[in-house]
């Protein structure tokens, strides 16, 4: 397919209010390839924050995607989520990644152009509609990572999103762990029951977890996890909450119980793994995790990339029961 210099991007042109821009991309430079898109997805915890301008200015630079453009709270084109196929490469040596499906940290765009060492192949057996899922998988990875879980332990997983059935899923495939997944929504449990894990509405949750793992976006998800943790035991914090403050009863059994609350993100690997790993062998493994066709129970909702203002609106103020919805390009 020959190349074109036109493209079409998401842009927040201030909070609350999406559009679509045309530009014109730079020429194709040394070591580059251009990645005709297939899909995005939308990260609707963090999205949501950036598209209502509640990111705190003190994390402005901290909070920046790898190809953002434009500076908080907007104009600025935010994303990470972008599946397509290369068309066109510049090096000789990434000839081969031509007509290749790639996964990469870029914003909602159709076309684009990128250092090759940006591009992450497709693993054989996960298809492009199901990669979206990509950034979920390598936070809940880093979050187990940061938890450090042991076998058999009971773990709690408080909030039903994306990153959170993805750690339950995964937290499930260690030996002799009981995991329950805890979230108010009782679709979540249609949801468990797919991934093979256990549901609970928080009134009904096991206490005396050994581990909880918290990631409602929520404060009262928050206090829940809080409540379920045993003695010694550690809450692994996956929740950002932008600019909200956060109130915790840390007055009740918190100190008598001796509890950890940990944070864990992304934007940094663990400190045991940074001797050995890197984000590009961090999400390599992610990429290989979905390989799974049942995770494609966490994908609720597609539209197309003509539509993506009004969807970012409805998802940023009024998410209901999704998880991850895609974004489909032409």
């Amino acid at each position: 397919m020959a190349m074109t210099d036109a493209a079409q991007a998401f842009w927040l042109v201030y909070p609350g209010q999406g559009a679509l821009r045309s530009e014109t991309l730079a020429p194709l430079g040394a070591g580059e390839v251009e990645v005709h898109t297939r899909f995005s997805g939308i990260s609707r915890g963090t999205e949501g924050l950036v598209f209502r301008g509640e990111i705190p200015e003190s994390e402005y630079q901290r909070m920046r995607a790898p190809f953002q453009v434009g500076q908080f709270p907007a104009p600025v084109k935010y994303g990470y989520i972008s599946v397509g196929r290369v068309e066109a490469a510049d090096a000789a040596e990434d000839a081969e990644l031509i007509g290749q499906e790639v996964f990469c940290l870029y914003p909602h765009q159709d076309r684009y152009r990128v250092p090759a060492t940006a591009v992450h192949p497709l693993p054989a057996g996960l298809p492009a509609e199901r990669a979206v899922l990509a950034a979920q998988m390598e936070t809940a990875l880093n979050g187990l990572w940061d938890a450090q879980p042991r076998l058999g332990d009971r773990i709690a997983v408080v909030g039903g999103g994306a990153v959170g059935c993805l750690c339950a899923w995964l937290a499930s495939k260690l030996p002799g762990c009981e995991v329950e997944l805890v979230d108010i929504n009782p679709l979540r449990a249609k949801t468990a029951a797919a991934l093979g894990v256990r549901f609970n509405d928080p009134r009904a949750a096991r206490p005396d977890a050994d581990l909880v793992m918290h990631a409602s976006g929520t404060s009262d998800g928050l206090v829940t996890a809080l409540g379920l943790a045993g003695v010694e035991a550690t809450v692994l914090e996956l929740s950002w909450f932008g600019s909200r403050a956060v109130s915790l009863p840390l007055g009740k059994a918190f100190h008598q119980r001796r509890l950890t609350l940990r944070s864990s993100q992304v934007g940094s690997l663990p400190l045991e793994q940074r001797a050995r790993w890197d984000h590009r062998r961090r999400l390599r493994l992610a990429l290989s995790l979905l390989t799974d066709p049942v995770l494609d129970v966490l994908i609720t909702g597609e539209d197309a990339f003509a539509d993506l203002p009004r969807v970012m609106a409805r998802l940023a103020n009024a998410p209901g029961a999704t998880l991850m919805h895609r974004i489909r390009y032409p």
